[in-house]
């Protein structure tokens, strides 16, 4: 149970920091790919909430959401011209989307507290 609200504490903060992309200075990452990671981030702290509260739904969705976050960071570390700051970000952001996933999707084999 500490394993599952731990990761959905990590997943809250991702998508708070998801959320915080548009208002950026920089032009890394991309206005689009800033806006579909602040609609993810969005959405994953909604459902965190639920998902706290024993919704295997907004479990499912929270992991999707951050998979989804995490693939559109992916193109940084292969696209040319992207700052070393974005490259670091964009590994940080993969190593703790596979942190929360291990730590939420055990919750989904049996069932969540109320």
């Amino acid at each position: 149970m500490t394993a599952l609200r731990t990761g959905l504490v990590l997943a809250m903060l991702l998508g708070l920091a998801d959320l915080a992309l548009p208002f950026g200075d920089a032009d890394f990452p991309p206005l689009p790919v800033a806006i579909a990671s602040a609609v993810l981030g969005l959405i994953t702290v909604v459902s965190a909430v639920y998902a706290w509260r024993g919704s295997r739904v907004a479990t499912v969705t929270v992991v999707v959401t951050r998979v989804l976050s995490a693939l559109s960071a992916v193109p940084a570390f292969f696209v040319p011209d992207v700052p070393a700051a974005a490259r670091v970000a964009a590994g940080v952001i993969c190593v703790l989307t596979i942190t929360v996933v291990a730590l939420v999707s055990p919750g989904l084999r049996k069932p969540l507290p109320a």
